[in-house]
């Protein structure tokens, strides 16, 4: 059982698409009508589920999306609203299939080139995320 003093554990994906635009690539990114903010689609754990498990599970609650899961990307690390550490785990999720439908968490979604997903997302944790994206499907493709 976690401590008080643990971080918060969460976990979310990146979801990508090959796409036509400079970088190769297009990443989804979600609104949030509660926070007013653009980031990924990522959430708690459940009790007995692994970061990579909820991962997957919270893509496709909050977008209505299935992916391929990747490899694990930058962490975010950070202070939530109640002021408690928290750390989310993120992987590559290559799209698949699904169509979105908005829903409690997350409104509307965007696909955006990689650059100019750097320029919308909310918060500095969620660039470096990106960012370290961005390297990992360069390294995957042959650099």
């Amino acid at each position: 059982m976690p401590s008080e003093t643990d971080p918060v554990r969460a976990a979310g994906g990146l979801v990508w698409r090959v796409s036509g635009t400079s970088s190769g690539v297009e990443v989804l990114l979600v609104h949030r009508p509660r926070y007013d903010d653009w980031s990924f689609p990522k959430g708690k754990l459940e009790a007995g589920e692994s970061e990579e498990e909820c991962a997957v599970r919270e893509v496709e609650e909050e977008t209505g999306m299935r992916c391929r899961h990747g490899r694990e990307v930058e962490s975010a690390v950070y202070d939530d609203a109640q002021g408690r550490a928290k750390r989310v785990r993120y992987w590559e999720m290559e799209f698949v299939s699904g169509d979105f439908r908005a829903n409690e968490e997350v409104d509307a979604v965007r696909w955006l080139d990689l650059e100019s997903a750097g320029d919308v997302l909310s918060y500095a944790t969620d660039v470096v995320a990106l960012l370290s994206l961005g390297a990992s499907l360069k390294e995957g493709r042959g650099g």
